[in-house]
């Protein structure tokens, strides 16, 4: 395996992990002494597969307005750099806010990743950050790029859940936010070469950079921003550390100011999970591939809603009920009124489940201005309760997205469906043919099919780049909106 050049050696001597038993301890010395090879094929195989599913959401999400409006913003700020931004044809910035906006294209249109027991996007978050780091290292190969990749999608996950996963984004947080700079942090140090130590350095620094309010989704624009701010943050802890910057030693552990003591607010917090099953479970292997344009927490009821749809006369429709566990009522369960915007849209499960009634899916047509202000869309929402059932709290973990639909229809008769584990998650996931079919379908309006068979074959022959600035080459190059 090529390693890329890291940073210069500063002759300061070396920084001993205070504590390599402890729960930061032990992540970061598997983190930095994990090396591909140690990697399942099949996890390889995975992982690849999820890069090409972050890259086809970014380059459909590129050019849409919320984006094009974050990258005049940003770049009227922050215009000196020459971090190049994916799909925007040279326009560039400096590395924190490429990572910025280029989280913010991925996470443009709600398509992407998610992880069903810790709510994050890992894509948004270890790929920006990498892109990023990458061109200030000298040559990165793709082998290395790909294990930064793993790494991050390992340690997001772990912290998130020994915080308590779902319950966090039930207090109001956005969870995402609040776990990723440490998943930004794992895989841009993966470049850098961090050892142990810097890589509790940058764990230190990324945590204390945790952020995220959950109050983003209802019509703000920077909810789609926010998993950029996480992985701006960890490129930055991960670039401190590897110039010898000392961070926050301990940092999970520490029972005053520590990230567990502090963001767990009281509730049980879970510091083994963060270490638990190191390099024989793997969560690259349970990152859910989104086969649906919305809220991940939703895909449940939008599962429910479709397999109720055959043969239902949408008239007759008197009233629908949706019960749903804790995090997924108080994140996408609260009642819509128009005028509604995309982003709401996209979190409120009775616009969801009203679209997959009416039309059969739930993608990128869906949430267009003039089918969000569709009568009919609006008939059925009106006619939705949403309920907490707190029975669905008491599921075993990873039964906890568990929702059920029922339509009570005019003649007094009803029909309901009950789904556990939505489709995209679990045993349901999306196969790696499905995630290459999603890619040809979302991006063959945005890029020439001679450009998205080449980035294809660069994703999923990575281990093979010599150089990973070969892929930042085909992204780069401007596309489409898929809205235009």
């Amino acid at each position: 395996m090529t390693t890329p050049t890291a940073v210069k050696d500063t002759g300061k001597p070396a920084r001993p992990a205070t504590d390599p038993a402890g729960p930061t301890g032990r992540l970061a010395t598997w983190v930095a002494q994990t090396t591909l090879a140690d990697v399942p094929a099949s996890v390889r195989d995975r992982a690849r597969h999820l890069v090409l599913d972050g890259i086809a959401c970014a380059l459909v999400g590129a050019q849409l307005p919320v984006s094009r409006n974050g990258v005049e913003g940003v770049t009227a700020l922050d215009s000196a750099g020459d971090a190049a931004l994916v799909g925007w044809d040279g326009r560039a910035t400096s590395a924190t806010s490429a990572a910025m906006l280029n989280s913010s294209f991925i996470q443009a249109f709600e398509l992407d990743d998610y992880h069903p027991l810790a709510p994050l996007h890992s894509n948004s978050l270890v790929l920006p950050a990498m892109l990023a780091a990458a061109p200030r290292l000298g040559r990165v190969s793709g082998e290395r790029f790909l294990l930064g990749a793993i790494l991050g999608y390992e340690t997001g996950p772990r912290v998130g859940q020994a915080l308590g996963g779902l319950d966090v984004l039930s207090r109001g947080w956005h969870s995402g936010v609040v776990f990723g700079p440490l998943a930004a942090a794992a895989a841009a140090g993966t470049l850098y070469g961090l050892d142990p130590a810097g890589f509790e350095d940058a764990f230190g620094m990324a945590a204390t950079q945790s952020c995220g309010l959950m109050s983003a989704m209802y019509e703000s624009m920077v909810k789609r921003m926010q998993h950029g701010f996480a992985s701006r943050n960890g490129l930055t802890a991960a670039a401190l550390a590897a110039s010898g910057y000392v961070g926050i030693k301990r940092v999970f552990e520490r029972p005053y100011g520590g990230w567990l003591a502090v963001f767990g607010e009281g509730h049980r917090t879970y510091s083994e999970d963060i270490s638990k099953g190191l390099g024989t479970l793997w969560e690259t292997e349970r990152i859910a591939v989104k086969p649906y344009s919305a809220m991940g927490l939703l895909h449940a009821a939008i599962d429910a809603a479709l397999e109720l749809r055959p043969n239902v006369d949408v008239s007759q429709i008197q009233r629908i009920d949706i019960d749903m566990g804790e995090a997924a009522y108080a994140h996408g369960g609260w009642k819509a009124e128009r005028p509604l915007q995309v982003i709401g849209a996209q979190m409120n499960v009775a616009y969801v489940v009203a679209v997959a009634i009416l039309d059969g899916d739930v993608l990128v047509g869906q949430f267009s201005p003039d089918w969000i202000n569709r009568d009919d869309v609006w008939a059925l929402i009106d006619r939705t309760l949403t309920h907490h059932e707190r029975a669905y709290d008491n599921l075993p973990i990873d039964e906890r997205l568990t929702t059920r639909v029922r339509l009570t229809f005019n003649d007094g008769s009803t029909r309901a469906a009950e789904v556990v584990h939505p489709r995209g998650t679990g045993d349901r996931n999306l196969t790696n043919a499905d995630i290459r079919d999603k890619y040809a379908k979302l991006t063959h309006r945005a890029i020439s099919a001679e450009r998205q068979a080449a980035i294809e074959k660069a994703v999923l022959g990575i281990d093979a780049l010599d150089d990973i600035a070969q892929l930042a080459a085909l992204l780069t190059p401007a596309v489409r909106s898929p809205l235009d």
